[in-house]
């Protein structure tokens, strides 16, 4: 069995945030948030990175962040284009974007063979993820999938409203399924949603279980998103063929309820940081400064060797 890579999806830019987020230095030495993620899959086994990215945005990828971190690991690029569809279809004209996180995924079908943790390029995860991630896919099987659940409290933001999956599990810890929260607030130590545009509001416990898209496959989860693809676009093409993304929490959901796979979900208690608004940035930037004063990170994540 060939070791776990990870796949990091960074061809997306950040609309509320205004700007390619990705690239925004939070560290002292310009590190951006996925330096650290990259870092932490390092020291829990990982050797192999793979970033999913625009093709035009290659060439600074390479320079603020592939070229460094490519001296201490395999570092592959995989390219993210909207044009990139099963035979027979086309891109509706206007379409400006890609097709969301599942085809981000499948663009790394080339280069990928084997199990890999797949995460997003904004949002930092901390270190016990990666561990209990790597470790899960270095024994697992075809069709036994994996997801970190992070606590709600952990995942929100003091500046607005969050989009957060939340997570159903049996007694097992096996994933029921994901309920999408467009619109969850911070309240407190916990939470509230509201699916009415505010009018009313739900509270929910700050200790709920929510997907921050951290998920472990094998190579069947590539196969199987590839042959729901054309399904996904007939239907897509006809009710929103501008805006119409293929999630891949909805093609885990798919194989969830057919029974062809099951995903266990693996609880961390590190702190999510992500930049989901500009104001988001300063607290980001002194939590990571205060991870390095406490030794969990060098100043200089990537020396030269």
């Amino acid at each position: 069995m060939s070791k776990p890579v990870l796949i990091i999806m960074a061809a997306g830019m950040g609309s509320r945030y205004g700007g390619l987020k990705q690239l925004d230095p939070v560290g002292s030495n310009g590190q951006v948030i996925l330096d650290y993620s990259i870092y932490d899959a390092m020291r829990a086994g990982f050797e192999t990175v793979v970033f999913v990215i625009k093709e035009e945005l290659e060439e600074e990828f390479k320079a603020r962040v592939g070229g460094r971190v490519g001296r201490h690991m395999d570092v592959r690029y995989a390219f993210q284009r909207k044009d990139d569809l099963p035979e027979g279809y086309a891109v509706p004209e206007g379409r400006v974007k890609p097709w969301g996180t599942a085809q981000a995924a499948l663009a790394a079908r080339h280069v990928v063979d084997g199990p890999f943790a797949i995460i997003n390029a904004d949002d930092y995860y901390g270190p016990e993820a990666f561990r209990k991630i790597y470790e899960y896919l270095s024994g697992s099987q075809p069709y036994h999938y994996v997801m970190i659940g992070y606590r709600l409290k952990n995942t929100v933001t003091e500046h607005g409203s969050v989009a957060r999956g939340v997570c159903s599990m049996d007694q097992d810890g096996i994933l029921v399924d994901i309920h999408e929260r467009t619109v969850i607030e911070k309240d407190g130590d916990n939470a509230r949603y509201t699916e009415d545009g505010g009018q009313t509001w739900t509270q929910i416990s700050g200790e709920t279980l929510v997907s921050m898209n951290m998920w472990g496959f094998d190579r069947s989860f590539l196969e199987e998103a590839e042959t729901r693809f054309p399904a996904f676009l007939d239907r897509i093409l006809t009710e929103n063929p501008l805006k119409g993304e293929y999630f891949l929490p909805s093609v885990v959901d798919q194989l969830i309820v057919e029974g062809k796979a099951q995903v266990r979900v693996l609880p961390s208690e590190d702190k999510w940081y992500g930049i989901t608004y500009r104001e988001d940035k300063p607290s980001v930037t002194a939590a990571i400064a205060a991870m390095t004063k406490s030794g969990l990170y060098p100043e200089e994540l990537w020396p030269e060797q």
